[in-house]
């Protein structure tokens, strides 16, 4: 069922907050908004809501003719933390890079790519192209690398006493990582959401550690095996001399932090840090970094260190896969945005992220459930173009086919995605046969070439070739079912004579839907034309049964693709021969 919950368009409402305040912090400069991933793994589909959120904010203040800049800072610079499940071309061996940078780990296998960071980050990349997303993207290696960072970092060391009287109001709490009771529908939620924050690379919620030299919230990486198992040993404010050693190989070295530039921040300074650096006045964060004691609440306080404030920040809800409570990098084969868009065109992906708030869970299909999410998008099309849809639902199909550069490419005449599915099913993607079947739908208006129906037809079959088992795929009979037709009653015989004897007055998609529909009401002595009133209710079990007779002998299962498409995919000729004419 359709969900239109929204009075109002929570786009519009951010933006105009974002506005506002943008203009009291920094009159007169672009709109900072801010989004933050990490190349840990695949980066997901609960991480592009990380994108999304603020992306869309910006697009509306774009529309507005005011100057944005979103801002998406990989986070390459992360420590390598585990080796992810399911990705191709990597393997056990890769562990014995956990603690590098992920900008030093090795690409997998066969990737034209020059490090893990990289590789991963290439397909969101692409992904967000396609989807129309304007970003100016940072990577936190080469700011930290290049000593972009460097006056912060000696400010944070200098002020490490602050930080840490911050910090140690957290620390003594019990389990601050904890949601609290209403953010949790069910104990596997909870226990899925744990395992996403584990995984998320920047989710490591760090806050620098203590030692008999005191607290440091900057952990340099080691000179020798390149990891950030290093503990710093001893820091001299005047001359900025770091001492540190490494548990992971032994090796020491005394630095020049005011030179020094193969180091970080912790996570729990570094964000607010660049909250300041980058002027960010809006930046959503997911539930694992909006609890109490997590890394955005505790860089709300933090940030005022470094002379800035904290962004409008709204929580934002995982996102689901047909059935999967929460996704997670770190398990291998969840499906990425690439994923996403091979199955489905870029304004269904954008509409599902626009039309829920923030703090609204949903789930993304690969499963069945495309087709009916299809099919409400092509209804709501409809109403937009005939006026009849409701003011956030315009706004929320607004932001999905076009942004402020203008229209996302569509498809030019777009077919119901189910018709295409079941075409591309049947056909096994032959183009000829593809070809005559959907311009068979509508002999008033016929298809004229396949170029119409794209790139919605290659997402379709797309669906059917990855994500449809092979004993849900629809292959036709061969040679008739003799045994069956052998067996049937004079009932059931003379439905199928009513069937063969309007096939030719009947050859659409709408012709069929009516001859097949009204076989059972005519053989009944009704007329083919009358509504479910008017009928009664054992009309839809002869319809049934009917139905499935059809499907039978057609292709040898209870059910199957929609017989008015499955009669047109067939050919007259064959779907004759099959019934036993």
């Amino acid at each position: 069922m359709a969900q239109s919950t929204e009075t109002t368009d929570w786009v519009s409402r951010f933006a105009d907050e974002v506005i506002e305040e943008s203009e009291r912090r920094a009159p007169g400069k672009p709109v900072v908004v801010a989004s933050g991933l990490s190349p840990s793994g695949p980066i997901h589909l609960g991480n592009l809501r990380e994108v999304m959120t603020p992306h869309l904010v910006a697009d509306e203040i774009r529309r507005r003719g005011h100057q944005v800049r979103h801002l998406i800072s990989w986070d390459d610079y992360d420590r390598y933390r585990k080796v992810p499940n399911g990705v191709e071309g990597v393997d056990g061996t890769w562990a014995e890079h956990i603690g590098k940078p992920l900008t030093s780990v090795p690409a997998p296998r066969g990737s034209a790519h020059p490090n893990w960071a990289e590789h991963f980050k290439a397909a969101m990349v692409d992904a967000l192209a396609e989807m129309g997303v304007e970003f100016d993207g940072i990577s936190q290696t080469e700011q930290y690398t290049s000593g972009v960072y460097r006056e912060q970092i000696l400010h944070a060391m200098k002020h490490r006493g602050d930080i840490d009287a911050i910090l140690a109001q957290y620390r003594t709490r019990k389990d601050p990582a904890k949601k609290p009771q209403s953010q949790k529908p069910d104990a596997a939620m909870e226990a899925a959401e744990l395992e996403a924050a584990e995984g998320s690379g920047a989710a490591a919620e760090d806050d620098g550690s203590s030692g008999s030299a005191g607290y440091f919230p900057y952990k340099p990486f080691c000179g020798q095996c390149e990891k950030d198992l290093t503990t710093v040993t001893a820091y001299d404010d005047a001359t900025t001399e770091l001492s540190y050693t490494c548990t992971a190989c032994g090796f020491a070295e005394t630095v020049a932090l005011n030179e020094f530039n193969r180091g970080k921040l912790v996570w729990k300074v570094d964000w607010p840090m660049r909250w300041a650096y980058e002027g960010v006045v809006f930046e959503p964060s997911g539930v694992d970094h909006s609890s109490p004691g997590s890394s955005f609440q505790v860089g709300g306080q933090i940030v005022g260190i470094f002379g800035g404030k904290q962004p409008i920040g709204p929580m934002y809800a995982f996102v689901g896969i047909s059935g999967m409570a929460k996704m997670s990098s770190s398990k291998g084969g969840v499906p990425t945005p690439a994923d996403a868009l091979k199955i489905m065109e870029p304004q269904l992906l954008r509409w599902l992220y626009a039309r829920r708030r923030p703090n609204q869970s949903f789930k993304i299909a690969f499963d069945q459930e495309i087709q009916r999410l299809y099919d409400e998008w092509d209804k709501l099309d409809a109403k937009v173009t005939d006026g009849s849809a409701l003011p956030a639902d315009v706004a929320a199909h607004s932001r999905a086919v076009r942004t402020a550069a203008g229209e996302l490419p569509r498809t030019p005449r777009p077919m119901p995605y189910r018709t295409l599915a079941s075409v591309a099913d049947i056909t096994a993607g032959a183009e000829d046969q593809t070809l005559r079947i959907l311009s068979e739908l509508d002999p008033t208006d016929p298809l004229s070439s396949l170029d119409a129906v794209r790139p919605r037809l290659d997402k379709a079959e797309a669906w059917i070739n990855t994500h449809v088992p092979a004993d849900q795929r629809t292959i036709v009979r061969d040679e008739p079912d003799a045994e069956l037709l052998k067996s049937l009653d004079e009932q059931a015989q003379g439905s199928l004579r009513l069937l063969l004897d309007g096939l030719a007055d009947h050859w659409s998609l709408d012709g069929l839907t009516h001859l097949v529909y009204g076989v059972p009401k005519v053989q009944a002595g009704f007329s083919a034309d009358a509504t479910p009133k008017e009928l009664p209710p054992e009309i839809k079990t002869a319809q049934r049964s009917f139905f499935a007779l059809l499907y039978h002998l057609l292709v040898g299962r209870d059910t199957g693709p929609r017989l008015p498409t499955l009669l047109l995919a067939v050919g007259q000729d064959r779907v004759r021969a099959l019934l036993g004419e």
